[in-house]
């Protein structure tokens, strides 16, 4: 089995890499080729990895945290080349697809800006690309999340559909007929940073009132923590789980102290479902799409966050009670969503990656048969004499 150690003495002229897959993404995944790939995922607090099959099956996975984001953006690259490396030993791997948890160019070959990393104008495909010598493609993560869900599931069908990703932030996607939606300038989605309380709350992206302010993993957390610092007599059972350790709130905490009945962390999941209804409500009147599909770590709440928000989504939407309403959804690949469509969207370029190697090996067999006539002639003239 060929691995990138193998290749890595040929130098990063062999790389191939994406320069656009262009507006065909519908029909071509169809006639992709039936390859394993490597998806990655990178949000503010992780990164993930995975071989991913044809049929949008994890063959495996490896998880790292996020470098801190004070660090410069090689540690990030570098954290991505020793995953991929690794899952190549053991597998074969013919691509590799990249979901980032920020603004990707049209091209898809920079992270124009990151909130949560330390990501500006970072050209990100081809430094990976120059390391790996398979094709590397970069989308924004909400992006490769759709496509997955579309693919593979709860999006199957719907030929209008967006995608809501809930994590440290909001992530958002856009996909009709078949086509991810990416706009103009490749940063069309970004529903997590439209501004629904003005002056509200700071958002790391440098404004105020941003949705995902309100409707995130952060604000829950931030929430939950700001009611146990202040020792509110609602916060004592989480004050309690953690043992007064107030850092350690996490949103899966707060999640599973919901799900055993803690009347805080039922409340704090529904205040951050009713924002998310709002917002849904907003994208409705703009895009009017069939389905929504609530995605990221978040969503893990199942109810105790979609019920409200589709309590939410019915009292806020525009013309309710004489229109269609959009179906609500939780995606069905859960937090792997991204680097499963990352991996199938990579899918699309292997194609180049293969027929490049096809001819290369074509003229290495040519420009062998000629050396080896020549090196005959030779022998035969030297017996001659």
């Amino acid at each position: 089995m060929s691995t990138y150690r193998d290749f890595t003495h040929r130098g990063s002229a062999r790389a191939t890499v994406l320069r656009t897959v262009g507006t065909r993404e519908r029909r071509s995944h169809l006639t992709a080729p039936r390859v394993p790939t490597v998806g990655i995922d990178i949000g503010g607090t992780k990164v993930m990895a995975g071989v991913v099959d044809a049929d949008g099956n994890i063959l495996e996975t490896l998880r790292t945290e996020t470098p801190d984001k004070s660090k410069s953006p090689k540690v990030v690259e570098d954290t991505i080349v020793e995953l991929v490396l690794d899952l190549s030993d053991r597998h074969d791997v013919h691509a590799v697809g990249i979901g980032a948890a920020g603004w990707v160019d049209a091209d898809r070959s920079k992270v124009l800006f990151a909130p949560h990393l330390a990501w500006r104008d970072e050209p990100l495909r081809d430094a990976l690309a120059s390391r790996l010598v398979v094709p590397v493609m970069v989308d924004n993560d909400a992006n490769t999340a759709a496509w997955a869900e579309w693919r593979f599931g709860a999006g199957r069908g719907e030929d209008h559909l967006v995608m809501i990703t809930l994590g440290t932030g909001i992530g958002g996607a856009i996909l009709e007929d078949g086509h991810v939606k990416r706009g103009k300038y490749g940063v069309a989605g970004e529903f997590g940073h439209m501004q629904v309380v003005p002056g509200g709350h700071r958002c790391p992206c440098g404004n105020r009132g941003c949705w995902e302010q309100y409707s995130s993993g952060n604000a829950l957390v931030r929430e939950a923590k700001e009611l146990a610092a202040a020792d509110s007599p609602v916060a004592h059972g989480i004050i309690e789980r953690v043992k007064g350790n107030i850092p350690d709130i996490t949103g899966p905490l707060i999640t599973e102290l919901a799900r055993e009945g803690d009347a805080m962390c039922v409340e704090l999941l529904q205040d951050i479902g009713q924002w998310l209804g709002v917002g849904i409500a907003n994208l409705a009147a703009a895009l009017d799409p069939s389905c929504f599909v609530i995605g990221g770590g978040v969503s893990a709440a199942d109810d105790l966050l979609i019920g409200p928000a589709r309590d939410a989504f019915k009292r806020q939407l525009t013309g309710r009670g004489y229109r269609p309403e959009a179906r609500i959804a939780k995606a069905q690949l859960g937090p792997e969503a991204g680097m499963v469509g990352a991996a199938d969207l990579a899918r699309l370029v292997a194609r180049r990656f293969r027929r490049t190697n096809r001819r290369r090996v074509e003229r290495y067999e040519r420009y062998a048969q000629i050396y080896d006539q020549a090196a005959n002639t030779i022998r035969g003239t030297r017996t001659a004499d």
